[in-house]
């Protein structure tokens, strides 16, 4: 990283320097040549760009956005057609090679050996890690998190990292920093009291760890198997794969990931900052018939003390409509949830 300072003063060449293990690189090394460099974070591949290499258009995708900004409903052509391809973005997930093969052949069995070869990769990544015993409990909590989010907390449990009692989050701060830096894994913090700015008031020893992409998950759950997200089988319960999906599109598109948690209240999926109105933004994501029921958001947005302006609901459902200060939105609009963009401020 020092060398390709000098590199770049002799103004021949402009360098790309890129690697999974980057991020970790980035924060271990004492020298980063500021002003020299400029970072990018690559994400998976979002849902807008998973349309578009589907071969949906500009005219749709701004048809979908002015419908997303009036808090209108789409068509029911238009909402069917995007609502099964949403569903195949769950089961196909957002990793280039993943995709393409989708695009191509639509073989399943295909893209879940791609699926398979990358979680192995990750692992294989991990081993590089220069402490053998630091190696293993990578391991172990990445293992951990596709069972975490079958769980009704869904957050980290650190005595099933080890099956030890008496640890504490602390004592795998650097397990949890490298699965973070290097991007295989997504952190969502802990909020008890929701106050803007959310970085304020972030707990650390409530943690949440999603999969960095939502067809890695669903390969490790559902192998070849596609029914049970393609039909909205009864039986299966898909929570997790939507919060995976909804935390996916939100680190891709900038934001900061929290959750709410209160003992007396319960939780709440997701909280995002609403910088136009210096406030808190929740979302609770449903994955089945029952979206309606959601006890801890409307406790949530009752409390006097959060000032909350807005909140959200996503699920399957097709109609946009408003409930007290509730909006209830198909889950496809996630896409269009940016920082600082007109969804937080008044429509």
């Amino acid at each position: 990283m020092t060398l390709l300072k000098f590199l770049r003063e002799d103004n021949r060449f402009t360098y790309i320097a890129s690697g999974s293990l980057l991020g970790v690189t980035l924060k271990q090394t004492s020298s980063i040549p500021l002003g020299s460099i400029e970072i990018k974070q690559m994400h998976p591949m979002d849902f807008e760009e998973f349309m578009i290499a589907n071969g949906i258009g500009d005219l749709a995708i701004s048809t979908m956005r002015m419908h997303f900004l009036e808090q209108k409903s789409l068509p029911d052509t238009l909402h069917t057609k995007i609502l099964d391809l949403f569903k195949k973005y769950l089961i196909v997930g957002g990793l280039p090679d993943a995709v393409s093969v989708f695009v191509e052949s639509k073989n399943v069995m295909t893209i879940r050996k791609i699926q398979e070869d990358i979680l192995v990769l990750y692992g294989v990544d991990a081993s590089k890690y220069e402490k053998e015993h630091n190696r293993l409990k990578i391991q172990r909590v990445y293992n951990l998190i596709p069972s975490n989010m079958e769980n009704k907390k869904k957050r980290i449990v650190v005595k099933q990292i080890e099956q030890k009692s008496g640890k504490r989050m602390t004592d795998y701060a650097d397990e949890f920093d490298y699965l973070i830096s290097s991007g295989v894994a997504l952190e969502v913090k802990a909020i008890s009291n929701p106050i803007y700015p959310l970085l304020e008031s972030s707990a650390k020893n409530l943690l949440k760890l999603y999969l960095n992409d939502v067809g890695l998950l669903t390969g490790l759950l559902y192998k070849h198997n596609i029914q049970a997200i393609m039909q909205d089988q009864n039986s299966v319960n898909l929570g997790s794969v939507y919060e995976t999906v909804v935390a996916q599109e939100l680190r891709a598109h900038g934001f900061n990931l929290y959750y709410y948690d209160n003992k007396k209240n319960g939780e709440v999926d997701f909280l995002i900052d609403d910088v136009d109105n210096l406030s808190v933004l929740p979302l609770e994501v449903k994955s089945g018939k029952d979206y309606r029921i959601h006890s801890a958001l409307n406790k949530f947005v009752e409390t006097p003390n959060y000032d909350v302006k807005r909140a959200y609901v996503l699920s399957n459902e097709q109609n946009v409509y408003q409930q007290n200060s509730i909006t209830y939105i198909p889950v496809y609009y996630i896409m269009f949830f940016e920082p600082g963009s007109e969804l937080v401020g008044e429509w």
